[in-house]
């Protein structure tokens, strides 16, 4: 893999939000479908799909991830993942805007409760980036979103079920929101004692890794809850030096660093490309978990790869890998009490 070009960006000595922070980078995102096209060197040949896609969904780029991006190249896989196109706006059976039917598991503010012994938060209703194969695209945020008075509500709810024993930050994306925040958020979650573990499902330390500073990992570091991080990387490419230091920080701080995938058309359908990513996610101390077939959310219907085509990817990458760098083929059918394992034919002759 050739090297990337990166962005190394820091807080400011007395705590403020320099050019350089985080944050700056968070609000500095790319937001304009024809900026975006400029920065990675497309025509206004793709203006008309990008901005009809942009409609339903925003175009949300940080410049951290847009460095690792091939100019010039509409093919580029991290590009696919992040501009928006005409097929967007296409009408297909059997995509919806809440595949998975979450509307039907939120017993409090900010609160999914689908699967036994954990819950879900929705931290934040933002992200860093907007993946265009997002399950939530169509989320409704704004109905969602807990006030702290909420949240004290919500952490009863945690507090009156002792059969859990796992609380996962989401969103969004959780590590949008402040230090501030979180730090008081899980020294509640701390204080409840029939938790074990936290979690947090995050692409922050992929998009802008300078969000893993001193004050994160404080908070981090700072409680006797378990930490688990589930990074979602779909691309060796995504995974650059600086992800690399950010990962090291967060093993530092005693966090276990799994990664979930999506299978993605014309993004990481071969074998050669999920195998590499498995070996870059290893040598970045993270561990494959889950590779997942698409979510039929509304809007990404071009992203789909057959069940049967997966399960051949999936059997083939099985006989080029150690069974600990292979991640599960899985899918989430609403009304089911964990994953669902997409099953691999036993004896197919995948060629790929």
């Amino acid at each position: 893999m050739q090297p990337v070009q990166t962005i190394s960006l820091s807080a400011a000595d007395d705590g403020s939000v320099s050019e350089q922070s985080w944050q700056s980078q968070l609000s500095g995102a790319i937001r304009d479908p024809k900026a975006l096209l400029a920065a990675v060197g497309l025509d206004e040949r793709w203006l008309t799909g990008a901005e009809g896609g942009h409609q339903s969904f925003e175009v949300r780029v940080p410049q951290a991830y847009l460095s690792r991006i091939q100019k010039g190249d509409p093919a580029d896989p991290l590009l696919r993942q992040v501009l928006p196109l005409e097929a967007e706006t296409q009408t297909v059976a059997g995509y919806v805007n809440d595949p998975l039917e979450e509307a039907d598991h939120i017993p409090a503010a900010g609160l999914i409760h689908k699967y036994a012994t954990r819950v879900l938060m929705i931290t934040s209703g933002a992200c860093a980036i907007n993946c265009r194969y997002c399950f939530r695209r169509h989320f409704p945020y704004e109905d969602h979103a807990a006030s702290r008075a909420q949240w004290s509500k919500t952490l009863d709810y945690l507090r009156d079920d002792d059969s859990l024993i796992e609380a996962i930050l989401s969103g969004g994306d959780p590590l949008v929101s402040s230090d501030a925040r979180l730090a008081w958020l899980v020294g509640e979650l701390d204080a409840i004692p029939h938790l074990k573990r936290l979690r947090l499902h995050t692409r922050l330390p992929v998009v802008i890794p300078d969000r893993v500073d001193d004050t994160m990992l404080a908070w981090l570091s700072n409680t006797r809850l378990q930490k688990v991080m589930v990074l979602h990387i779909n691309h060796a490419h995504e995974i650059d030096d600086s992800v690399i230091r950010a990962c090291e920080k967060l093993k530092s701080a005693g966090v276990t660093l799994l990664n979930q995938s999506v299978l993605l058309r014309g993004v990481n359908d071969s074998v050669d490309i999920l195998r590499a990513l498995s070996e870059r996610l290893f040598e970045a101390g993270i561990l494959p978990y889950y590779l997942h077939v698409l979510d039929p959310v509304a809007g990404a219907a071009h992203f789909d790869v057959p069940d049967h085509e997966a399960q051949q990817l999936h059997e083939a990458l099985r006989d080029r890998l150690p069974g600990f760098l292979l991640p599960r083929l899985v899918r989430e059918v609403p009304g089911e009490k964990a994953k669902t394992s997409v099953q691999v034919y036993p004896t197919s002759q995948a060629s790929f």
